[in-house]
């Protein structure tokens, strides 16, 4: 039986050079099965996707960062893209708004790049998580668990490695998402 999402919220955080794919892909997903998805960024009206190894279309912004707020949502998604991550990490304002998640033990889903953020929310010690290979050793030097596995999920946080996952990460974070919300 498929797993309704309906009435959960679910900030989607991205800046511009997100991984496309890792944005779409999931949001559809939710949306289909009931969530209210709203894309944050610190962009106010569009931001820029990218689509492997160019840049993709633009998406409109539903929510700007500067408005956001975390006790507003159930959930996080935090898709990958470099450079999208890098504008994210010197955005305090991102920066405290993904860390409010945990503090508030709410599910956060992160793939290839999304889990980089986390380090600087400092919520990755002690951690059993997965990443793009590339920042395995940022996230060992932040104190986390690397494993190489497609899907890793530790105490509601979901992650994944690249977009080849997609289908495995989409999954558990529906699973997390859902059992985070009927408890």
């Amino acid at each position: 039986m498929e797993q309704s999402l309906n009435s959960i919220k679910v900030a989607i955080l991205v800046a511009d050079g997100f991984e496309q794919v890792e944005m779409t892909c999931p949001r559809k997903v939710l949306n289909q099965r009931g969530a209210t998805t709203h894309v944050i960024s610190p962009s106010k009206d569009i931001v820029k996707g990218w689509s492997h190894l160019d840049w993709g279309e633009n998406h409109r912004v539903d929510v700007p960062l500067e408005m956001a707020r975390a006790e507003y949502y159930d959930a996080l998604l935090l898709p990958g893209g470099v450079m999208g991550l890098d504008a994210l990490r010197i955005n305090q304002k991102a920066v405290d708004f993904v860390r409010s998640f945990f503090i508030a033990g709410k599910p956060v889903a992160a793939i290839c790049h999304g889990p980089q953020i986390l380090i600087d929310a400092d919520v990755v010690l002690g951690r059993t998580l997965t990443s793009y290979a590339a920042i395995r050793h940022d996230l060992e030097n932040a104190g986390a668990i690397w494993v190489d596995q497609e899907v890793v999920t530790n105490n509601g946080l979901v992650t994944s490695r690249t977009t080849d996952d997609l289908s495995a990460f989409v999954s558990m974070m529906i699973r997390e998402f859902n059992m985070e919300f009927h408890h």
